[in-house]
């Protein structure tokens, strides 16, 4: 963590952060994976159909359920939750950026016909 913290400038910031747009991108490429880090409660509310799904809180007990071949994305209705979970997977080696605008923001993108632009 500390390594992490000592190098974590404003220039860097960016590095962490992935708008929904970038993300399909990416994600289509075959390049990232999207983890829901919300609440089992939530998730029963309304629930990504792809991706994990992975409580926050959960996580450093399911570290072996991340791929290790791809970027992960962490996802939280707006972005709060989902750069602490981020900021922890990139403090113990594992590439993570958050996704900056959010689930909601991501899927606004997607309803409609506009869900066929992400390959599931």
């Amino acid at each position: 963590m500390e390594n992490f913290i000592k190098e974590l400038t404003p220039k860097k910031m960016s590095d962490y952060r992935l708008k929904s747009n970038d993300f399909i991108d990416m994600y289509n490429d075959d390049e990232v994976e999207i983890v829901d880090i919300r609440m089992d409660f939530e998730t029963k509310v309304w629930q990504l159909n792809f991706g994990l799904q992975i409580p926050a809180n959960e996580l450093p007990n399911n570290i072996n359920k991340l791929p290790k071949d791809k970027i992960i994305v962490c996802a939280c209705p707006k972005s709060d939750r989902s750069i602490m979970a981020s900021t922890y997977l990139n403090s113990i080696g594992i590439e993570s950026k958050y996704l900056a605008d959010g689930m909601l923001d991501l899927m606004e993108k997607l309803k409609g016909g506009m869900a066929k632009v992400i390959d599931i």
